[in-house]
């Protein structure tokens, strides 16, 4: 039986897998950089869907907890012409209920013993032993020394040198993170345009896509296709000349919509979006392996946290399943990691493509009116 199980990393997968351990009496540790849970945003809204992030909360205990987090009708989907006219809308549900991320990760912090998770320990370095096992050393100085050790630890994994020389590239496209708050009542139209759900409004090279959360709260990740340099002669910590500057790039748009720019109430920020080779895999090296991001960094599309679950998931029964024989665990778990993430990044790339591609939004529409139906 496994003496302990490091986990590098306190998001959804990390948190996932080490919930499964505890449900099969597997004693695990996670490092999280973070020093409190509630440091830090925690993200939007996610759709958690049938097949990997459901079969993953099943696994955890914690489907009855996580349906008391569905926002109801946050499935909806809208999408909008820049000048707001309405192309697509559709209010109904396809299995994939919404929540809100820092709800999914308290219910995962709650679900663990109190001693689980350690707070404020960010990794400096890691380096291999040899016979399995692997050391960690943390900002303060601490070090861990461990026989299996879970790099969970996102885009920027300092784990995933262990097992690749590969690293995220920029995708061509960033996000500019925007909410407002109360818009019901103080930006109606707005309010309005958005719906119940999501909405997106979309041209070749950028796009506007917000989401309403809780109450009168519209969370935006305005989307545009620039090189790196272009972001970096805006000065975001200028909020409002940075807001007036991506705002002018949406000139001619519904003042509906660009009101989810012009009037944030919250300081702009902005999200590089980069990826991993499609096809990321690594040869099996003793002691260690990578879940979520850390594994299959990709384009936004829908299924980053339920695959990152999902891993944890599957990578927790291995464990369980095999007691005596970790590397046997960490083999079955590997091979179908690769395969799922390839796929899931394939289609990513094919999403954003739909999204910002020069067809767009003729191409989101037949995304949505189709069979398969993005985030």
């Amino acid at each position: 039986m496994y003496t302990h199980v490091t986990i590098i990393g306190a998001g959804l997968g990390g948190l996932t897998l080490a919930r499964v351990l505890h449900v099969h009496g597997i004693p695990a540790t996670v490092y999280e950089a973070e020093p409190a849970p509630t440091a830090r945003a925690q993200g939007g809204m996610l759709d958690i869907h049938e097949d990997n992030g459901q079969p993953a909360l099943d696994a955890a205990g914690l489907t009855e907890e996580f349906r008391g987090l569905v926002l109801e009708g946050r499935e909806a989907t809208r999408v909008l012409a820049p000048d707001g006219t309405v192309l697509f809308d559709d209010d109904s549900t396809r299995g994939r209920p919404e929540v809100l991320r820092g709800e999914l990760r308290r219910i995962l912090l709650d679900s663990l013993p109190a001693d689980t998770v350690r707070w404020g320990h960010k990794v400096t370095g890691v380096r291999a032993l040899g016979k399995s096992r692997h050391e960690v050393t943390f900002a303060d100085a601490t070090i861990v020394t461990t026989n299996l050790l879970v790099g969970a630890d996102g885009a920027w994994s300092r784990v995933r040198p262990l097992l690749s020389a590969a690293t995220p590239e920029y995708t061509g496209t960033s996000y500019v993170e925007t909410y407002l708050y109360d818009a019901d009542t103080r930006h109606p139209a707005t309010a309005k345009a958005v719906g119940g759900g999501s909405l997106f409004a979309l041209a070749p090279g950028k796009g506007i896509q917000a989401h309403r959360e809780n109450g009168g709260i519209l969370h935006t990740y305005v989307a545009l296709s620039r090189p790196q340099d272009w972001f970096a002669d805006i000065d975001f910590t200028d909020s409002a000349t940075a807001a007036k500057r991506i705002a002018g790039e949406f000139d001619g748009w519904a003042p509906e919509l660009t009101t989810l720019i012009t009037d944030s109430d919250t300081p702009l920020v902005l999200r590089t979006l980069n990826a991993l080779p499609v096809e990321h895999r690594w040869d099996r090296v003793p002691g260690v392996t990578l879940l979520g991001d850390a594994a299959h960094l990709s384009a936004p599309n829908g299924e980053g946290a339920n695959l990152a679950m999902y891993d944890g998931t599957e990578l927790g029964k291995a464990l369980a399943a095999h007691p005596d024989d970790p590397e046997a665990a960490l083999a079955v778990y590997e091979e179908p990691l690769f395969a799922r993430s390839a796929a899931a990044a394939a289609d990513g790339a094919d999403l954003n493509e739909a999204l910002f591609g020069d067809d767009t939004p003729g191409s989101l529409l037949d995304m949505f009116t189709g069979s398969e139906q993005p985030h």
